[in-house]
């Protein structure tokens, strides 16, 4: 197997910047860099909302079968 190098941060953020502008041009550029992101929901909190609409009987026959 081939070991895989990453770039480092800086050149990322540059070549990336440099690819936007090229193919968007420097206002959509700027659009998508400043989108908002949405906020990553608490883990325990998002644990229970797909427990919520978890239906165990359908779960467990997927997982172990019937």
């Amino acid at each position: 197997m081939k070991a895989v190098k990453y770039m480092d941060e800086n050149t990322l953020i540059k070549k990336s910047i440099e690819v936007l502008m090229e193919k968007l041009g420097p206002v959509e550029t700027i659009r998508f860099v400043n989108l908002s992101r949405k906020k990553r929901m608490e883990s325990v909190r998002r644990h229970r909302e797909w427990q919520k609409m978890l239906n165990k009987d359908k779960f467990f026959n997927e997982i172990f079968g019937e």
